[in-house]
C-alpha cells in the first residue's frame, strides 16, 4: 500500500466535499439486468482509474482483471494507473468520472460518501446477494458512511511489531508497553557522550509510522462519540497512551532521540534504520516484509503484534488497520458494468490472493486469507491475524479526517517536546479544535 502524506490527503478532502452531483446513469436508478450478469450485461468499455504506478504493481493488477475478461469477454476494461485522489475528484466534478476508481487512502470515504462522488452501492449489495460478512467488521466500517455503502475494500493494511533478532539477543516480542519499556531501554545502546547510537524503540510521533492513529489501538483509545463529536478529551485510554509514550522520550531525552531521529536513513529506501540494526523494534506495516525482501534481503528478523495496555491483554493481537478502497463514481458511463468489475476485485478469491501475492498486503476476504494459494510466511501470517482479529481497529470515517488527525498529531508533538503543561486541559483543547470544524462542515 502506498503512503499518502496527510498534508496532501487533507487538500484532497477538501475538494472532495465538492463533488458534483451531475445528472447521468447510476445504480440506484437503473434496473438490474435479467438472468445471468455475464450474458445480460451489453457489451462495453469502462475506465478503472488506480494509483498503482511501477510495474509489478501494474501487471499484478492486469493479473487480477484477467478473471473478469474471462468472465464477462464482452465488457472492455480500460485500467488506467497511477491516478490520486485528487484527480478523481475533479473528473467527478468536471463531469469526466471514470466507471470505476480505486484510492489508497480511507480519509476521503465519508466525503465521498456524503456529497455523492460516490454511488451508494447498497442496493446492487442486495439485488445480488453480496454477503458482507465475508469482510471483517471493521473493513466494512472504513469504506461506509452514514449508511451509504459507497466503497469496498480491496485490499487492507494492518500494522504490528518488527524487531531484529540479533539485536533482541534471545528475548521475546513484548507484549504490553511496561514490557516495551523495560526491552527498549535494555536495547539501547548510548556512547561515552550519552548519545544514541541504537535505540530500542522510537516513541516519538514524529517518527515515520508512529502516527496517533497506528498508536491508538494499543490502548483501545476512541477517536469519537456517536453523534461524531471528539472523544480524546473523555477518554482515559489517550491520556494512558501520551503518559507512556512521553516517559520513554524523558528517559531517552527528547532533544538527544530528536538528533538521533533526524538523524536516520529514509524510511522509503535501502537506508532504513530497521535495516541498519539502528532501531530494534519498530511499528511498521505488513508491506514492509516486501520492502525488506527487496533492500534487506539478509536481514533476520520476527514480527509480532503491538504492545498493548498492561490492563487491556484482551487487545493482544490486535492492531490498526486501513487499507485500499474501490467504487463506483457518480457520472460513471457504465455503472452497472462498473460495479460488476467492483464486485469482481473486492470478493473473487483468486483475484484477491493475486493481487495479495504481488503487493504483499493483506488480502480482505475469508475466504482468500484461507486459501492455499496465499503466499503467507510466519511474517507476513502475523498482520493476517492481526487484520481479522475481532478487537482491531481503524479511524472511523469522518468529513475530516484529515484534520483531526493533524490536529492530534501536532498535539502528541508538543506534549513529547514538553510544551504542554496540563494534559488534561490540552486533550479538551483538541475536542475543541475537531468539534470546531466539524460544526463547520454541517455536523
Amino acid at each position: 500500500m502506498r503512503f499518502v502524506p496527510l498534508a496532501v490527503a487533507a487538500a484532497l478532502a477538501l475538494t472532495a466535499c465538492t463533488a458534483n452531483r451531475q445528472a447521468g446513469p447510476s445504480l440506484g436508478d437503473r434496473p438490474r439486468p435479467s438472468g445471468s450478469a455475464s450474458q445480460s450485461l451489453p457489451a462495453a468499455t469502462i475506465e478503472l482509474w488506480h494509483g498503482f504506478s511501477t510495474d509489478a504493481e501494474v501487471k499484478a493488477f492486469e493479473q487480477a482483471i484477467a478473471g473478469f475478461r474471462k468472465k464477462f469477454p464482452q465488457i472492455t476494461v480500460k485500467a488506467v494507473k497511477g491516478v490520486q485522489d485528487d484527480q478523481i475528484t475533479q473528473a467527478i466534478r468536471g463531469g469526466r468520472a471514470p466507471d470505476v476508481a480505486a484510492s489508497f487512502t480511507t480519509d476521503n470515504v465519508a466525503q465521498w460518501c456524503r456529497s455523492g462522488a460516490f454511488q451508494d452501492l447498497t442496493p446492487v449489495i442486495r439485488q445480488d446477494g453480496v454477503d458482507l460478512s465475508v469482510l471483517p467488521a471493521v473493513a466494512r466500517s472504513y469504506t461506509a458512511f452514514e449508511g451509504r455503502q459507497c466503497t469496498l475494500p480491496l485490499l487492507a493494511d494492518a500494522y504490528g511489531l518488527y524487531y531484529n533478532k540479533a539485536l533482541m539477543k534471545g528475548e521475546r516480542p513484548p507484549r504490553t508497553l511496561s514490557e516495551l519499556t523495560a526491552l527498549a531501554k535494555k536495547l539501547t545502546v548510548r556512547n561515552a557522550k550519552g548519545d544514541i547510537e541504537v535505540a530500542g524503540f522510537i516513541p516519538s510521533v514524529q517518527y515515520y509510522e508512529n502516527s496517533p492513529s497506528h498508536l491508538a489501538p494499543m490502548v483501545g483509545a476512541t477517536w469519537y462519540h456517536p453523534d461524531g463529536t471528539s472523544a480524546i478529551g473523555s477518554d482515559p485510554a489517550w491520556k494512558k497512551l501520551l503518559t507512556w509514550q512521553k516517559e520513554l522520550v524523558d528517559w531517552y531525552g527528547h532533544d538527544k532521540l530528536d538528533t538521533f531521529r533526524k538523524g536516520l536513513g529514509d524510511e522509503w529506501s535501502a537506508e532504513h534504520p530497521f535495516y541498519k540494526g539502528k532501531v530494534a523494534m519498530v511499528l511498521d506495516g505488513e508491506w514492509r516484509n516486501a520492502m525488506i525482501a527487496n533492500e534487506a534481503k539478509d536481514l533476520d528478523y520476527g514480527t509480532a503484534p503491538l504492545p498493548v495496555a498492561d490492563d487491556r491483554p484482551d487487545l493482544y493481537g490486535s492492531g490498526f488497520t486501513a487499507g485500499t478502497v474501490i467504487g463506483v463514481p457518480k457520472g460513471a458511463k457504465h455503472p452497472q458494468q462498473a460495479w460488476e468489475l467492483v464486485k469482481h476485485l473486492t470478493t473473487d478469491t483468486a483475484s484477491l490472493v493475486t493481487l495479495s501475492n504481488a503487493l504483499r498486503n493483506v488480502p480482505t476476504t475469508q475466504a482468500s486469507m484461507r486459501s492455499p494459494d496465499l503466499a503467507k510466511d510466519a511474517n507476513f501470517a502475523t498482520f493476517l491475524g492481526i487484520f481479522s482479529h475481532p478487537k482491531t481497529s481503524t479511524l472511523p470515517a469522518a468529513v475530516n479526517s484529515v484534520f483531526n488527525q493533524e490536529a492530534m498529531a501536532s498535539f502528541m508533538a508538543k506534549w513529547e517536546k514538553g510544551g504542554v503543561p496540563d494534559l488534561d486541559a490540552g486533550l479538551k483543547g483538541v475536542d475543541k479544535l475537531i468539534d470546531d470544524k466539524l460544526k463547520l462542515s454541517g455536523g
